[in-house]
């Protein structure tokens, strides 16, 4: 019985790419290919998919932002995330919102195929080059746990690599106003009351570092 895929990726030559690594593994069969997270939901819920390969960045409805409704509209379906991103907070992120893999774009046809399996058992993959950074960053999370919030880190993070408020908001779904209140809360909750406290105490902790 073939593994059914769908590939989403806006990218015409990284879907052939994609596509020719697996046309070489036998047991496996691209069913549909989406340009965007919103096409990706469209054919998801027609052809119920075995694995959805769905590229964190895309104009339109991205990969992170399908995340949730795939969920909703295939639950069957396991999604593998494909991206040059190996910022271990995207990774986070996409695990968080339902992903039951991550592979960077670089890997070799053996490692997507060694993720594909991993997937379909029901296993979690991620790709070697990723793993101990998100490794890192749980520990670091679970250090901060008593504090903070897992949203609150997230939004701790952001703050301190000076993404501003609107567009916190606008990435993780939530209004300016809550956005806000999670920074009065961090805040309070760390009895540190102004931005330059705040990027300290990131670096410190490893929640960001000097290149961000």
């Amino acid at each position: 019985m073939n593994c059914r895929l769908l590939l989403a990726d806006d990218h015409a030559l990284i879907r052939a790419g994609v596509r020719a690594m697996i046309g070489g593994a036998p047991g496996y069969e691209v069913v549909g290919e989406a340009t965007d997270g919103a096409e990706a939901i469209d054919l998801a819920v027609g052809l119920d998919p075995d694995v959805i390969l769905l590229d964190v960045s895309m104009k339109g409805v991205d990969g992170l932002q399908a995340l949730h409704r795939l969920m909703e509209v295939a639950p069957r379906s396991k999604v593998l995330m494909l991206s040059m991103h190996s910022d271990p907070e995207v990774v986070s992120s996409a695990l968080r919102r339902g992903a039951h893999g991550y592979l960077l774009k670089d890997a070799a046809a053996t490692e997507l195929r060694t993720a594909l399996q991993a997937v379909v058992r029901g296993e979690r993959y991620l790709s070697s080059a990723i793993a101990a950074p998100v490794v890192e960053q749980a520990l670091t999370a679970a250090r901060l746990r008593p504090m903070l919030t897992p949203r609150q880190i997230e939004i701790l993070r952001l703050i301190t690599r000076g993404v501003p408020a609107r567009s916190i908001a606008s990435g993780l779904g939530l209004s300016v106003k809550t956005v806000e209140a999670h920074r009065a809360q961090i805040m309070h909750r760390l009895d540190i009351h102004d931005l330059p406290g705040l990027v300290l105490y990131a670096l410190r902790e490893g929640l960001i570092h000097t290149d961000d």
